[in-house]
């Protein structure tokens, strides 16, 4: 393992989190999933303070984020800001019919970046949030170690992930949104995708199953 693999790696194991599955290269970048940042700010107390709105556009979001880490003493806590913004064409790109969720996808690199910065690994992982650059002239890259698995292309995560995203926002009713994601072709869709991304779609189908009224009008199985 190369000296800087071998530094994420004490890293990420003082939270808790593996190495492999976690990070992989894309064009000899070290990338991390969204994923796994928050179970790490989670597990090491990170709290962060309400986001200050720099811009907001339809199309184009810049928040101010701001994180806490407690110390192990009292006057050793450590403070960290960073700046997420998503702009839809530019750094960040919209497959097909998917809604472009700007706020949201700013947030997610504020906080990512602030994460990073807290546990010490900024410069050397990005998230996977982190910029759309990573998406473009993409080839498939193969995990960080060579024992673990070819990890996929990001572009072609990146429509399947939009692709269900969007059948999710299409449903119209639990029942629907349940079928959908109990259907054989879409566990077999999920089946080929990342940990991070698998857990992403079915956080997002939960979170439209909420939107609908569930659990109280749920009508029969749970999706996901």
């Amino acid at each position: 393992m190369r000296t800087a693999d071998k530094q994420i790696a004490d890293i990420l194991v003082r939270y808790g989190e593996p190495f492999g599955g976690n990070v992989w290269r894309v064009q000899g970048t070290a990338v991390i999933y969204h994923k796994t940042l928050e179970r790490i700010a989670a597990q090491a107390g990170i709290v962060f303070e309400p986001p200050t709105v720099i811009r907001a556009e339809r199309d184009e979001a810049v928040i101010l984020v701001t994180g806490r880490l407690p110390g192990a003493k009292p006057g050793t806590e450590r403070v960290e800001w960073s700046m997420g913004e998503a702009l839809v064409n530019v750094n960040y790109r919209v497959s097909g019919k998917q809604a472009a969720y700007v706020y949201a996808m700013a947030e997610k690199r504020g906080k990512d970046r602030v994460i990073l910065k807290l546990i010490e690994l900024h410069g050397l992982v990005y998230s996977e949030e982190e910029a759309d650059e990573f998406r473009a002239h993409q080839v498939p890259v193969r995990a960080v170690d060579e024992d673990f698995e070819e990890a996929p292309a990001f572009d072609e995560v990146t429509e399947a992930e939009g692709d269900l995203k969007r059948r999710i926002d299409e449903a119209g009713t639990i029942n629907a949104v349940t079928d959908l994601m109990l259907d054989g072709a879409t566990q077999a869709v999920l089946a080929t995708m990342p940990p991070g991304t698998r857990d992403e779609v079915r956080d997002y189908a939960k979170a439209r199953l909420v939107a609908l009224g569930w659990p109280k009008r749920a009508g029969r199985r749970s999706a996901a």
